[in-house]
């Protein structure tokens, strides 16, 4: 049986333009159980409330694994199964890295090899941070480079690429 969904999906975005939920809808359209990755940590009230909403919007059906680091490694695990999977998001998942002192490009490449995997549609979730103004301090800088190449180096292999503004997506590459 085919999927309607591509072998990888990229939605990217800016903050609160509707990634998240577009992303969930697309899964969602398949049968459950779904996978969600999530990247995030609480480490404040205000990010626990964040995990807490998108957690109250999944609902049932959904099965959570939490990597705030070993994204590369999670998704090598499930290279064999068949479930769609939603990583939300990389820009969590980046800064992680970066506060973690990892390599970075190290740790892109890890990733990348495992989107080559076999296994069921994957649909992951990132922040466009290069349209605003240039952050000014280094590590902002770094961080904005970063996940600029990062999101250019996934959109290269994936199979869709799709924009969300206001909450209307835009897709930038189909096939």
């Amino acid at each position: 049986m085919s999927s309607p969904l591509p072998r990888l999906t990229l939605i990217i975005g800016g903050a609160r333009s509707g990634k998240s939920r577009f992303a969930e809808g697309l899964v969602t359209a398949l049968p459950a159980p779904w996978i969600y990755v999530a990247t995030g940590e609480a480490w404040d009230a205000e990010m626990a409330e964040r995990i807490a909403e998108h957690v109250r919007r999944r609902g049932e059906g959904w099965m959570t694994r939490e990597t705030p680091l070993d994204l590369g490694g999670l998704l090598n695990s499930h290279a064999n199964d068949p479930r769609p999977l939603l990583v939300d998001c990389l820009t969590l998942w980046l800064s992680n890295i970066m506060h973690a002192g990892r390599d970075i490009e190290a740790e892109q490449t890890r990733l990348l090899d495992a989107f080559a995997q076999p296994g069921g549609p994957v649909v992951v979730v990132s922040n466009e941070v290069g349209l605003g103004i240039v952050p000014d301090n280094a590590l902002a800088r770094a961080f904005r480079d970063a996940q600029g190449r990062l999101n250019a180096a996934v959109a290269a292999r994936a199979d869709r690429v799709v924009l969300m503004a206001a909450g209307l997506p835009l897709t930038l590459k189909q096939g």
